[in-house]
Order: structure tokens, then sequence, then C-alpha cells
């Protein structure tokens, strides 16, 4: 039986963060940070309005595989590929840093050796959910960094899970090199299924739209596709919205592809992203935040967004990005979700870390989504040119 008090929920998140968005973009700050509030605002952490709920955190989980789905048809493919080796060297030193500060603030409170390295891997990815939300509204996506900072986030997802898989391993004292060579190979029969999909999508596609034109069965066949790959990311060990964004990009360069992004991204826009964005908020909570914990936290934040700006900054400085560009990419890859909150669950379960560090990852997620739309927001803005008086 339906739960009608669902219908509450979602007419509560639709109208607070629409009018949250309106008032921040009203006072010139990211519309995203105004869903993000109101979902705080609904939340445990605020007016306890709204409790987190599981059908409401998988309506979220659609938001952000179609919000994905929408940046790869975005993509300029061309400019992926010519900068699909910069984002290596731009996600790897990215990872290294956030791994090494992790670890460092960790073991500086007295944490042993493998859980501080385990605290390293949790804040060591990027959100590229968000940071696709802030680029989209800012209309920068498409940009020459705005297509490293994609293809950074894909490596991203994959140093992650790998480092992972292996520090799991050798956490159970049963270290296999077996199952991390099983783990690479599903990796690797992941990406050759989407390079040979996506080859015969784009000529079917393609054909469909020659042969019938700009129908709807175009956007379902899409969208099919979408979560088929989405399915397919998760069974082989990737996330789900790395499936999704690929599938984005199999669909980027055929002739419909101006139609499928109209199609797609009106239900994304007005009900999907809005519950993603909100649910981030609505799931925060502070609960068992003492002192020294607070402490722990505050330096965790600063190593997290710190090691992003720094690390990715300068990997895209070395690949001869400009300043400016560096700046851009740095701030760019700030943000942490989804895969922070994947790889904690998995240490607190395996017991590598102590549940009482939950709250502090929470923290550390919130605040860099909160900050990252606001700090891209001020990397992208135009810089004014200074008036020559006439003398």
């Amino acid at each position: 039986m339906v739960d009608h008090h669902l219908f509450l929920i979602i007419a509560l998140i639709l109208l607070s963060t629409k009018v949250l968005a309106i008032f921040m973009n009203h006072i010139h700050l990211p519309q995203v940070v105004g869903a993000l509030i109101a979902g705080l605002l609904l939340g445990p952490a605020g007016f306890k309005l709204v409790e987190p709920n599981s059908t409401i955190s998988v309506i979220a989980e659609f938001g952000v595989i179609l919000l994905m789905f929408s940046a790869g048809m975005e993509t300029n493919y061309r400019q992926l590929r010519s900068t699909l080796k910069f984002s290596f060297v731009i996600s790897a030193l990215g990872i290294a840093l956030a791994l090494g500060g992790g670890f460092l603030v960790a073991f500086v409170f007295g944490k042993p050796s493998f859980e501080s390295f385990f605290i390293g891997v949790i804040i060591a990815s990027m959100s590229t959910s968000i940071t696709v939300e802030a680029l989209q509204e800012i209309g920068k996506l498409k940009t020459r960094t705005g297509t490293a900072l994609m293809g950074a986030s894909l490596f991203d997802d994959l140093f992650v899970i790998t480092i992972l898989a292996v520090t799991m391993n050798i956490g159970t004292s049963s270290f296999s090199f077996l199952n991390v060579t099983i783990l690479l190979l599903k990796i690797i029969a992941f990406f050759a299924f989407a390079f040979a999909s996506g080859f015969g999508v784009n000529k079917l596609f393609n054909y469909m739209y020659n042969r019938f034109g700009a129908k709807r069965r175009l956007t379902i066949f899409a969208i099919a596709y979408c979560f088929l790959m989405a399915y397919l990311a998760e069974l082989l060990g990737l996330a789900d919205i790395t499936g999704a964004y690929i599938a984005g990009i199999a669909l980027c360069r055929t002739r419909c592809v101006e139609y499928l992004e109209s199609r797609t991204s009106g239900l994304e826009y007005v009900f999907f992203t809005p519950i993603f964005l909100a649910n981030i908020g609505i799931n925060a909570s502070f609960e068992g935040m003492t002192g020294s914990l607070v402490l722990f936290t505050v330096m965790l934040v600063a190593a997290a967004i710190l090691s992003k700006l720094i690390g990715c900054g300068l990997g895209a400085r070395l690949c001869r990005y400009t300043n400016r560009e560096s700046v851009q990419i740095g701030t760019g890859m700030v943000a942490r979700g989804e895969v922070s909150f994947i790889v904690a669950a998995k240490g607190i379960a395996a017991g590598f870390i102590s549940s009482q560090l939950y709250p502090s990852i929470i923290v550390v997620v919130l605040v860099t989504v909160l900050i990252s739309p606001l700090l891209l927001r001020a990397a992208y803005a135009e810089r004014k040119t200074p008036a020559v008086s006439a003398k």
C-alpha cells in the first residue's frame, strides 16, 4: 500500500528547493546551494519536517543517474578524447594528496596507520554529480576545463574503487591478488562492453532518427540504455553514475542528441534533481559530535578541500592549463559525495574504522558540497576589464 504521506514530503521538497533556489539566484549565489540548504532545513539537522526515507533516496538515485546521463550527452566527445591523458594526471595527483591528507589528519589524532589510510580513501573521490549540476547552472560544462573535470571524475572512481578493493583485502588478513585481478578484469570488461555497445547504439540511433524522425521511442530507448549501463557498472564493481555518464557519451555524437536532451532534461530538472540535492541535506546528522571529534572534523574538511585544490590544480598546471584554468579544475574537484558514503559504510561494516567517525564524514561531504558551487562560480566569473580613461 502506498504511503500517502510521501506525496506531502515530495511537495515540501519541491517547493522549498525552488523557493530557496530563486532566493539564491536573487542574491547572486548558485541555485544548487539553495536546494542543499532546503534539505538541511527540512531534515533532522533542521526543523525535522522530513525524516530520511528509503523511497526518497531511491528517487534521488534516479535523479543522479539522469543528471549524469544528461552530462554525458552534453559532452564534447573530441575534446574529451584530447584531454583524457590530462584528466588522468589531474585525478592521480588529487587522489594522492587526498589520501595523504586524510591519513595525516587521522594519524595526528592518534588513529592507527591502517584506519588513518582508510580515512584517506574515504575523502579521495570527488562528487561528479554536484560538479555537473554547478557547471550546468553557469553554462561551463562544455568548456575545455569542464570536459577535463568529467574525464578526471571517471579516473577518480576507477582509482578509488581499485584502492578500496586492495585495502579491503589487506584489512581482512586474506589479501589475494586473484580478487584484485578479478575486479580489474571486471572493470576492463565493462569498458570493453561500453565501447562496443556505444558504437552500435550510435549507429542504431542515427538510423532510427533518419528513418522515423524525432519520435518518443528514441527517448524511451535512450533512457533504457542509460539504466542498463548504470546496472552493469554496479554489477561489475563501478558506480552506477559512471555507467550513466558513459551511456550519455555514447549518444553525444548522434544526430538526435539535441532532441534527446530536450526530452530528458525537463523531468530531470523539475523533479528528480531537486529531490537528489535535498536528500543530501535530509540525510545529514550531527549527533555524537564531541569536542575532540569537532576539531578532527574541521581538520579533515580542510584536508579534503586543500588536497583537491592543490593536487588537481597542480596536475592541471603540469598539463599546461593556464593558472586560471588550473584553479577552475581544482575547485571543480572539491565536492565529495556518494562514493565517500559507500567507502565509509564498507569500512565501518568491516570494522576498519569506528562508527563514531561517520558524523565527521557527513560533515566533510556536506561542507564540500555546499562550498564547491560557490568556488566554481567565483573561479569561472568573468574578469572585468578596467576602463581606460580618455585624456
